[in-house]
């Protein structure tokens, strides 16, 4: 991705909108089942990816380790559409939210969201993976 913004620890150039940041940071936990929370180590950091050319962005947390033990990204695939030939606007296609936190065994407690078209509820699951979602 284009862009890093990090958050107290490493200095890093910040190109991330005002006020996206703090908000991952604030609610890393948000999906994370309350079941789990004794499972995982809470991020002290956080390094924040924006693309500028489509709708994305992607945040890791990292531990006292400086190991990641957080991640989330959010992807928006769109398409020009119109009803009129006359007044275009953006059609949503395809997006994906993941938030994943690292487990105290190494694996990976991950939650997806997934939405197919404009006219979909987004669907969300959980899943353990062996290793750090890419």
């Amino acid at each position: 991705m284009n862009a890093l913004h990090s958050s107290s620890r490493p200095a890093a150039t910040q190109h991330t909108p005002p006020g996206q940041c703090d908000e991952i940071e604030r609610t890393w936990n948000r999906h994370l089942p309350a079941d789990w929370s004794d499972a995982i180590d809470a991020p002290l950091y956080f390094r924040h990816h924006h693309e500028y050319e489509i709708a994305a962005r992607r945040s890791l947390g990292y531990d006292a380790d400086d190991q990641p033990c957080f991640i989330t990204h959010r992807y928006v695939l769109t398409r020009p559409a119109t009803d009129d030939d006359e007044e275009f606007y953006e059609e949503t296609l395809f997006s994906e939210e993941l938030h994943a936190w690292r487990l105290r065994d190494e694996r990976w407690l991950v939650y997806r969201i997934h939405q197919v078209g404009h006219c979909n509820s987004p669907r969300g699951f959980y899943a353990i993976h062996p290793d750090m979602p890419r």
